[in-house]
C-alpha cells in the first residue's frame, strides 16, 4: 500500500502539492470565513459598497487593516490617515516576507514574488511549519495552493458579508461593530500574557490616541497612536531575546 501511494506521489508529483497545500489550508480558511464575513457587514455599515469592500479583499488581503480601515472610514478618516496607519500596522509583513524567502532559496523569483503576496499571519504561521516542501520537486505549488485556499475563502466571506449587510436587521449589523474591538482584543491578551510589556505599549498607544483626538481628527489621532505606540515597543522591548 506505501508503495502504491509512493507511486502515485511520484507519477504526479504537481497534484500531490496542490492537495497537500489545499489540506494544510482548510484550518485557515474555516477560521477566515466566519471573520470575513464580520468584516463584510461592518464595512457596509461603514458605508462602503458590495464591490468596494469586496475590491479590498481582493487587493489588500490583510484583515486587521480591512478592518481597521473599515472602521476608519466610519469616522471620516482621509485617504492618507488610512494609507499610513494601516502601513504601520502591516510593517511586520517586511520581517515576514525576508524570513519567507529566506527559506525558498532554491525557488526562482517567478515564484518568490506572486508568493509573497499570499503571506498573511496564519499563512505564514502555517508555512513556517511546512519548510521542507521548499526543497521537494513542485514545493511551490504546495505553498501556492495553500495561500489560495486561505485568500479564496477570505475574498469570497467578505463578498457573502457584503451581501448580509443588505439584508440582516440593522440592529444586528449594528452590534457585530464588536467584533473588531474583540478581534484585536484577542490578539493582544495572549501576547500581554506572555509579556506585560506588551500591554504597556498597548496603553500608551490608547492615551495618546485619547489625548489627541482632542486636538486632531480621528483618523490622524489613530495614526499618531500607533506610530507612538510601535516606536515604544522598540525600547520597551529591547533586549528582550538574545
Amino acid at each position: 500500500m506505501e508503495t502504491l501511494d509512493t507511486e502515485k506521489q511520484h507519477a504526479s508529483p504537481s497534484l500531490h502539492m496542490i492537495k497537500r497545500g489545499i489540506t494544510v489550508g482548510f484550518p485557515i480558511m474555516l477560521g477566515y470565513l466566519p471573520i470575513a464575513v464580520t468584516y463584510g457587514v461592518l464595512a457596509k455599515q461603514a458605508g462602503m459598497t458590495l464591490t468596494e469592500l469586496t475590491l479590498m479583499s481582493i487587493m489588500v488581503f490583510a484583515g486587521a487593516s480591512q478592518f481597521m480601515g473599515a472602521n476608519m472610514i466610519a469616522v471620516g478618516a482621509g485617504a492618507l490617515e488610512i494609507i499610513i496607519a494601516t502601513f504601520v500596522l502591516n510593517f511586520r509583513h517586511f520581517v515576514m516576507s525576508l524570513s519567507f524567502m529566506n527559506r525558498l532559496r532554491g525557488i526562482s523569483l517567478n515564484w518568490k514574488a506572486p508568493l509573497s503576496l499570499g503571506l498573511t499571519d496564519e499563512t505564514f504561521a502555517v508555512s513556517a511549519l511546512h519548510t521542507k516542501e521548499a526543497k521537494m520537486e513542485k514545493g511551490p505549488l504546495f505553498y501556492t495552493s495553500l495561500f489560495l485556499t486561505a485568500y479564496i475563502s477570505w475574498v469570497l466571506g467578505s463578498l457573502l458579508g457584503g451581501v448580509l449587510g443588505d439584508v440582516i436587521p440593522e440592529q444586528l449589523s449594528q452590534s457585530m461593530g464588536i467584533a473588531l474591538y474583540a478581534m484585536f482584543i484577542g490578539l493582544l491578551v495572549p501576547s500581554v500574557k506572555k509579556e506585560l510589556r506588551v500591554g504597556l505599549i498597548a496603553l500608551i498607544a490608547m492615551l495618546v490616541n485619547v489625548i489627541c483626538v482632542q486636538f486632531m481628527s480621528t483618523g490622524w489621532a489613530i495614526v499618531i497612536g500607533t506610530v507612538v505606540g510601535g516606536f515604544s515597543g522598540i525600547f520597551l522591548l529591547k533586549g528582550e531575546e538574545q
